[in-house]
């Protein structure tokens, strides 16, 4: 008989809106949380896409602030801010991925403003109460419950111009987090249901999209799986592989789901040592050794697999390591400078890990 020890759960807070077509329900959505002002965020270049937002909202909508960047810079909040308080906006509606959904919490976490998040990436970050920000070259995260938001929509639909490699890049950057889940300090059984469904969805669904971008069913099923990796992710806590992302996008400004896309394989691989039975869903869902099959998956789907394809150089790696062991996050497996250098030298080079 199964074995059930003692745990605690905070459970699903936020409101989510799933299917094809939601994203005509911003309005309502808006209206329900009694707000009737709304500032749309987007990156630059989902700007005429926020700006059809706007219209479509039509008086609830302040305004468009369109210059979310990635890893949320501190000076782009400022100016966001700004521009929030000068709209008389009382809430934000973010549209996009992980740059714009961290904006958005960044704007919500210093002001009250209520979120409602539309993701059209695999992101994940929009059910967590967890906000990355970087200021002086470091980027520094932290946890709250003003930053979760309140309504996702997610909409199939705007998922299907995601071009292949981003929505590869980004769909194992979302199998990071229900990997992660999986063997954190306060995992519970509920968070590895989550994390275990997560990866079987995108297991299957990636791999059709790689194969035919405009397969409506994968786009689907990888938004389900995206949900549920970011559900797993804002119920526990993360670990190396999180920290090491967060290094090397805060301070050598490399790109965020390339990075979590390399550095996945050799992430797990290295923890896979210590807690093998925890990453058993890993390799049940893609076969072999977790580190192993996550790398050979990446490869079978044309995702990248080399840190120096992306401007980190080898000179870099030494202050990498420096950097991530300085205030490091609990991890199943201890580790050291020398090691995380070797792990980091492992995914410059695109080794495939042994485990």
């Amino acid at each position: 008989m199964m074995r059930i020890e003692p745990f605690a759960f905070a459970g699903l807070p936020s409101r989510v809106i799933f299917g094809s077509g939601t994203l005509a329900q911003s309005g309502a959505e808006i209206a329900r949380l009694g707000r009737k002002r709304a500032l749309v965020l987007s990156t630059p270049n989902q700007k005429a896409d926020a700006e059809a937002l706007a219209s479509r909202l039509g008086d609830v909508a302040a305004g468009v602030f369109a210059e979310a960047t990635m890893h949320t810079p501190s000076e782009v909040t400022e100016q966001a801010l700004a521009a929030f308080k000068a709209s008389g906006a009382d809430c934000v509606v973010a549209l996009g991925g992980g740059s714009t959904i961290g904006l958005g919490k960044a704007i919500a976490t210093r002001t009250g403003a209520d979120q409602v998040v539309i993701p059209t990436t695999y992101a994940g970050s929009e059910m967590t109460n967890i906000l990355g920000e970087t200021a002086r070259g470091e980027k520094v995260t932290r946890r709250d419950p003003s930053i979760l938001p309140e309504t996702v929509i997610y909409d199939v639909d705007l998922t299907l111009t995601l071009p292949v490699p981003l929505a590869v890049t980004s769909g194992l950057n979302a199998m990071a987090h229900a990997a992660e889940a999986l063997y954190a300090r306060d995992r519970n059984p509920i968070i590895t249901l989550l994390a275990n469904d997560a990866i079987r969805a995108l297991a299957d669904a990636l791999p059709a999209i790689a194969r035919d971008g405009g397969d409506r069913t994968a786009r689907g099923t990888a938004l389900y799986g995206a949900w549920l990796c970011g559900a797993a992710l804002g119920g526990a806590s993360m670990a190396l592989h999180h920290k090491l992302c967060h290094t090397l996008g805060g301070s050598f400004a490399m790109p965020h789901s390339e990075t979590h896309a390399i550095l996945l394989p050799h992430t797990i691989g290295f923890n896979a040592v210590e807690v093998p039975e925890l990453l058993r869903p890993v390799s049940s869902a893609l076969g072999g050794a977790p580190g192993a099959a996550l790398f050979d998956f990446a490869v079978s789907l044309g995702a990248p697999t080399r840190l120096k394809d992306f401007g980190l150089s080898e000179a870099d790696l030494d202050r990498a390591a420096s950097i991530a062991v300085a205030n490091p996050y609990w991890n199943p497996r201890p580790f050291d400078q020398s090691a995380i250098r070797s792990l980091l030298r492992d995914a410059w080079e695109g080794r495939r890990p042994a485990h």
